[in-house]
């Protein structure tokens, strides 16, 4: 689906979180992210950098993603903010909104949430979800 120039760079992995891993807080990283394990926490990317967050089919997140590019194969529970390139693999679930820039699932793949598009330019995210929140809520009134 996405062409070869537009196809995250491969990315070695810095840091990664075993199958029989559980770790409680927050992670910060820059580079490559490989979780096996289970994250209770939030995941974030540092700002400014291509990384790559990939979650396996055995991993779990229970908090927040915000990170440019991930495939996603495990199962998260929480919102999922993508600036750039999603991949979500057949066994990919999503409990949460997904905010993306451009996406990719493949059958089987689940989100129970919405799918907000993120346009490509340099709009601050969190401004991009007000609106989405906020929008619904004032036509009612």
């Amino acid at each position: 689906m996405w062409g070869d120039a537009k196809r995250p760079k491969a990315v070695a992995y810095d840091t990664l979180v075993g199958q029989r891993t559980e770790l409680h807080g927050d992670i910060r990283f820059s580079g490559g992210l490989h979780i096996d394990g289970t994250v209770k926490g939030n995941v974030v990317a540092e700002e400014g950098a291509s990384s790559l967050l990939t979650l396996s089919e055995k991993g779990v997140i229970e908090g927040e993603v915000q990170v440019p590019n991930a495939v996603i194969n495990g199962t998260v529970v929480g919102d999922v903010h993508v600036r750039d390139q999603l991949k979500l693999s057949g066994n990919a679930r999503i409990s949460g909104n997904v905010y993306y820039g451009l996406v990719e699932m493949a059958l089987g793949a689940e989100v129970n949430g919405k799918l907000v598009h993120r346009p490509s330019d340099d709009t601050p995210l969190l401004a991009l979800e007000r609106e989405a929140v906020e929008e619904p809520a004032a036509s009612n009134s």
